[in-house]
Order: structure tokens, then sequence, then C-alpha cells
């Protein structure tokens, strides 16, 4: 899509915020009033509308995509998105250990271990830890208090929540993330041990670079819409 607009700006409107281009306010791609929380996250999305060229490449507005899937895709299936986050802590990355070799298996332990304390001591949440990938029963209170944790969060705060949780495989570094006990970039560090490892040992392939340089950006993008929402320091 060609650019068709020349001004953009963020505007108190509505009880909230809204982006407009030539005084017409956004609309999400299901024709949805964006309105946003804060001034901070609706002059960002401004920023990245008035920073598109000629083309409008919408890859490049991740805080757009984000809160256009909050309101056109979160909101209206709420707790279906809140299921789908849950689910991952009874497959939680953190929890499922190499075997071998002692290098990565003390890599996995130095950089997981932490995340289990912490929501054991942040949330009493207690998770099991196995070596292998056979799958391993949780607790059935440690499920249902991480649900919760899901459950009590806003609308706004799902969206970027299911990106990091799927992006990392691990419910876990998300609400880490989310609490401010990690950086986006630590949480990056810590999901992707095993692929740093292999890297190290067997080399890379541009295929593999590209899908973390991606992965990378993404999950700063969500924290930062975290952030800009006044939802994290």
């Amino acid at each position: 899509m060609k650019r068709f607009y020349n001004r953009v700006t963020a505007e108190e409107e509505g009880g909230g915020y809204s982006v407009f281009l030539d005084g017409r306010v956004i609309k999400t791609p299901a024709k949805a009033h964006l309105r946003l929380p804060t001034r901070a996250l609706a002059e960002a999305i401004a920023g990245e509308w008035d920073a598109q060229s000629e083309k409008i490449d919408p890859a490049n507005m991740p805080l757009m995509q984000a809160a256009a899937t909050v309101i056109d895709r979160v909101t209206p299936q709420r707790e279906k998105v809140i299921d789908e986050i849950a689910s991952y802590g009874g497959t939680d990355l953190v929890c499922y250990r190499a075997s071998h070799p002692p290098s990565l298996v003390e890599k996995q332990s130095a950089a997981w271990d932490p995340m289990l304390a912490w929501i054991n001591k942040r949330h009493q949440v207690s998770l099991h830890v196995v070596e292998g990938i056979m799958h391993i029963q949780q607790p059935g209170e440690s499920l249902a208090k991480m649900r919760a944790l899901v459950s009590g969060q806003q609308d706004m705060t799902l969206a970027p929540l299911y990106n990091m949780t799927s992006l990392c495989g691990s419910l876990v570094i998300a609400l880490a993330v989310l609490d401010g006990r990690i950086t986006a970039e630590d949480a990056f560090e810590i999901s992707e041990i095993d692929e740093t490892h292999t890297m190290e040992f067997w080399g890379s392939d541009a295929e593999a670079v590209k899908r973390r340089k991606n992965n990378k950006e993404s999950l700063a993008a969500s924290a930062r819409f975290l952030q800009l929402s006044g939802i994290i320091a």
C-alpha cells in the first residue's frame, strides 16, 4: 500500500488516545477504533506511521500490529487467548533438560534454575523438571496458579504476553519479563540456549540467523509495548 497521508498526530480522545492520519482516526484491520491507553503508546505508534516511506510496510510497525491484535483478536476472544497462553505452563521450556553434553546441561541449569526459583518464590508455583522430551505432568495447583496469573492481566497485556510466551516456549520466562525480573534481551538469551549451544559447535546457517534476529526484535517490541502501555517499568 502506498503512503496516502502527510501528517500524523497522537491526540487525547474518547477517554484514551488515538492516532490520526491527516485528521482521520486510525482504525484496525477489522475497522475498529484504535483507542490506546497511554499517550506514550499513541505517540510511538504515530512515530511508526510517520516513519513509513512511499510504501507502507506493516512489518515495520510492531507496536501498531500489537495494538490492533489486542482490539481485533484478544478482546473478542479473551478466554481462548488466556487458555492458549496458560497451556504453555504444562510444557514449559525450562522444565525439559538435556542429559548431555555436560556443557549444555550446565548452561541450562545456570539459566533456567533461577527462573524456576523465581516463580516459586514470587508466585508460589512449583514445577517439576525432567531430562529429555517425554511429557511430565505438572502439579494441578501450579497450573491453576499460572492460569490465574494470565487471566488477571488486562487485554493490552495479553497480546505481548502471548507473543513472548510463544517465542520463548516458556510462560515462566514471559512472566519474568512482565514482572520486570528479566529484560527482553535476557529472555531471548535464556530461551535460545539450546540453539546457541548448537551454533557454537556446528556453526549456523542464514535461515537460523534470520529466525533468531526476528525473534529477538519481536521480543524487544513486545517488552516496549508493555513499557509504553505503563504495564512494566
